[in-house]
């Protein structure tokens, strides 16, 4: 269930950049109603602002505090698809098994306006050539992409105008890493240096990797001996516990079918051919689901654990489906023996913490939040909704201090941005 929020925390951020800095000792703040008024529709873009302090450095208005919605990052809710290999076991090299196509819809869905120097059809389709031509999987580079800038929407230290899809070069403390002239050449030194982990052939082109010859100089331990993709945890990216995981189950979510009559045909074809294969049923589940028959999708997903007692992928399929039914409770069971079987799933920690916090189960969110944290600890969302929680709990010193962490991680993160607005016309 994706949470509601009101417009009114987009007219706050919006005033804020119009009217200046609220939180400027020489101005009174203004009043939430009135900072609306002053707030005109085509002034409603993000421009610099003073850097938000490291402490609050005054104290909260709590009346005005209890009038404003915070911004909080939804639900994920791409149903994952049953795979018959294990991720450890899924390798680096390798040819596609999402399509073009399907990688396109993928995106979009997530991002329709992404940052990118060129066109979604045209990134999509350098990473099929480039991946293609030296033997990488360039589906499952793409997703590494895809993780690496959040869908093309980018934020943190590197810019979409740098053509940089993988994070070369960057080092944290606000280094951009590497730039590169075309979307195509940041691509092909993407994969150059994938390739690098993977193998001890040299590229087929000319190297624009500036980092595969220190790959080889300075990691020996690395080069050409990281065979999967779980292997780049802790290597690629550090610490990056479950780098190749998140990045694998991206590509799950890519391959999963839509809704339409087509897909659903072939669904049933499945069902008649496998009566008894778990993985039949989380197809037309998926189907359904994207139908928005959650009922079917239900069924489909309750039949598959009968076959799979321990899939993962029917767990999280029904969790994410009874939240969309309304039935947060069922969706709290489930995500509850989910993460019992899969305790790094970071969809997991973060969908049931939403659902806490729906139920003002503040420290049930806090708690799951952090879990997340433990897995992953450069999820800004995660650490923005810590600071709502503190919010609720007045314990507005601890918040701000989160919304400040929480931009660190992302700087580019918009909920995360908001949420520091808000607070700050917050202050007295």
């Amino acid at each position: 269930m994706r949470l509601q929020h009101s417009i009114l925390t987009t007219a706050i951020v919006c005033s804020l950049t119009a009217v200046g800095t609220m939180s400027s000792a020489a101005a009174a703040p203004l009043s939430v109603s009135q900072q609306v008024a002053k707030t005109p529709v085509a002034d409603r873009t993000l421009v610099s602002r003073p850097r938000f302090a490291s402490t609050m450095p005054r104290d909260i208005n709590k009346k005005i505090i209890q009038e404003v919605h915070w911004k909080i990052a939804p639900a994920y809710d791409a149903p994952m698809m049953a795979v018959d290999a294990a991720p450890n076991s899924i390798t680096i090299a390798g040819p596609a098994e999402a399509t073009q196509e399907q990688m396109v819809r993928f995106i979009k869905k997530r991002n329709p306006q992404p940052r990118l120097t060129c066109s979604i059809e045209d990134i999509v389709s350098y990473y099929y050539q480039e991946a293609g031509r030296e033997g990488i999987r360039p589906d499952v580079a793409l997703c590494q992409a895809l993780k690496e800038t959040g869908f093309f929407a980018y934020g943190g230290d590197v810019a979409p105008k740098q053509n940089n899809f993988c994070g070369l070069g960057t080092t944290g403390n606000h280094v951009p890493g590497l730039s590169f002239a075309t979307a195509q050449l940041g691509v092909r030194a993407h994969i150059q240096h994938l390739l690098a982990y993977t193998s001890s052939r040299r590229p087929s082109l000319q190297i624009v990797d500036p980092r595969y010859e220190l790959l080889i100089t300075n990691r020996p331990d690395l080069f050409g001996k990281v065979s999967k993709w779980t292997g780049l945890n802790g290597a690629w990216a550090v610490p990056g516990r479950n780098y190749g995981q998140e990045i694998l189950s991206l590509w799950r979510q890519a391959q999963a079918p839509d809704g339409s009559d087509t897909a659903l045909a072939a669904a049933n074809k499945k069902v008649r051919e496998m009566p008894d294969e778990a993985s039949a049923y989380i197809y037309r589940g998926i189907v359904q689901y994207n139908r928005q028959d959650y009922k079917a999708a239900k069924q489909d997903f309750t039949q598959a654990l009968k076959f799979a007692p321990t899939s993962a992928e029917a767990f999280y399929n029904r969790a994410i489906t009874a939240t969309k039914a309304g039935d947060t409770k069922a969706a709290c069971q489930d995500y509850d023996a989910l993460l019992q079987m899969q305790p790094r799933l970071n969809q997991g920690w973060y969908n049931r913490g939403l659902l806490r916090y729906e139920h003002r189960d503040f420290d049930g969110t806090i708690a799951d939040m952090e879990q997340l944290l433990k897995i992953e600890e450069r999820t800004a969302d995660a650490r923005s909704l810590i600071g709502v929680c503190h919010i609720q709990q007045k314990k507005y010193d601890e918040a701000w201090k989160d919304f400040e962490e929480a931009a660190s991680i992302n700087s580019a993160n918009m909920n995360v941005l908001a949420n520091q607005f808000i607070m700050e016309a917050c202050l007295k």
